[in-house]
């Protein structure tokens, strides 16, 4: 059975309820006249011994609330039930006075307890053993044993258990804040990553459709050749677009999800759709040439396998340097890729259009490249060189001694 509310852990209910138990006990050793131990006044009317009870009794409704009060009111009436004879009730529920003054008082009270009430046991086995002449006179120091220090050992031992599982929920609950917080900078990383990804794939084919639709728009007189050229382009790039798109969202769909067919074999296969490669770099400058940019390329060292990040990294920069300098130039660029033994350095410069209309960009493409350049560990560098614009970047390979 569960207990009502108002009687939970740590309300008010409770204490006053134990409280009134207390009392009620203490009540029945009243009836049953066990109340006096020591009695040094034999004309003491019983009826006093109640008025100490009851004050203890209040001692233990206001533990939690004000432990020092609590314990002030309990030895208060513990020395007035001592001075009339020490009634048996009022001992015991004192017991629990001292031990709630240790559990729920301030740290300081409770030392102070325990010096107290180790000091009085060995008073009282000093006095016992002098006062009766013999090793036996110790047994005067048991009852202060039994009724001051072991409650107050007791809830020294109980708060520090508490003290313990509260330092413990503490630190899970830390522990838990710092996992959200990874959580949370795991999602904003693949979120950006996301991000720079969904714009190298879509916004690069989207610019030369922009450039070839607007130049179809803004040219009169155009001859039918020249229109279906470029309508052909701009349906290469959609389509080329809308293919790599598919092909991001495949790897990012879990596996049996993206309702292609099954990977052959025992072991997990990659994803055919992961093509973009530094070596294919060759279609990509195909397609920007057919946008209209005169594309030099010129390559120094050995071409070599590459980690598969800087692969993408360079291919995507490549990319993305190569759609500025269409949307941004005046019709030419140079791409300069040079396989070193650690690195490999790709420069795309191209001169500026100065004034005239141009598309416009919001700087993210930049932002992506550098971003791609520093989470491998390498350098990049973009701005006017010379009177051209020069993008510069130097991915590491891993391979260098």
């Amino acid at each position: 059975m569960r207990s009502p509310p108002w009687l939970g852990s740590g309300t008010p209910g409770r204490d006053l309820a134990l409280a009134g138990a207390s009392l009620a006990g203490g009540l029945v050793l009243y009836g049953l006249g066990m109340q006096p131990q020591i009695v040094p006044h034999p004309d003491v009317p019983p009826a006093l011994f109640l008025p100490p009870l009851l004050a203890v009794c209040v001692a233990v409704g206001l533990r939690r609330v004000a432990p020092r009060t609590s314990l002030a009111v309990g030895t208060g009436a513990l020395l007035v039930d001592t001075l009339l004879g020490n009634s048996l009730g009022t001992v015991v529920v004192y017991t629990q006075v001292l031990y709630d003054a240790c559990v729920y008082g301030p740290p300081r009270l409770w030392r102070w307890l325990l010096r107290i009430t180790v000091a009085l046991s060995l008073i009282g086995v000093v006095v016992g053993v002098l006062g009766f002449g013999q090793w036996r006179g110790a047994a005067v120091g048991v009852p202060v044993v039994l009724a001051g220090l072991l409650p107050v050992l007791t809830g020294i031992s109980v708060r520090q258990y508490r003290d313990q599982a509260a330092a413990e929920r503490d630190r899970a609950e830390q522990t838990a804040r710092l996992v959200e917080l990874d959580r949370r900078q795991a999602v904003s990383a693949e979120r950006a990553r996301m991000a720079r990804e969904l714009h190298d794939v879509v916004a690069n084919h989207l610019s030369a459709v922009a450039i070839h639709a607007t130049a179809v728009l803004s040219v009169p007189g155009l001859d039918r050749g020249q229109v279906e050229s470029a309508l052909r382009v701009i349906r290469e790039s959609s389509v080329q677009g809308l293919a790599e798109m598919r092909q991001m969202i495949d790897v990012l769909r879990e596996p049996g999800t993206g309702g292609g067919p099954a990977p052959a074999g025992d072991g997990p296969a990659l994803p055919e759709a992961v093509t973009a490669r530094l070596a294919e770099a060759d279609g990509l400058i195909e397609r920007i040439r057919a946008a209209g940019l005169a594309v030099r390329v010129r390559t120094d060292g050995t071409p070599g396998p590459l980690p598969v990040g800087v692969d993408l990294a360079a291919y995507r920069i490549v990319q993305e340097s190569l759609t500025n300098a269409l949307k941004h130039g005046t019709g030419e660029a140079e791409v300069t890729i040079a396989y070193r033994p650690a690195e490999v350095v790709l420069t795309v410069e191209n001169p500026v259009r100065r004034g005239g209309p141009g598309l416009p960009g919001a700087g993210a493409g930049l932002i992506g490249m550098r971003e791609r350049a520093t989470l491998l560990a390498g350098r990049f560098t973009a701005g006017p060189r010379d009177g051209r614009w020069q993008v510069r970047a130097a991915l590491p390979t891993g391979e260098g001694g």
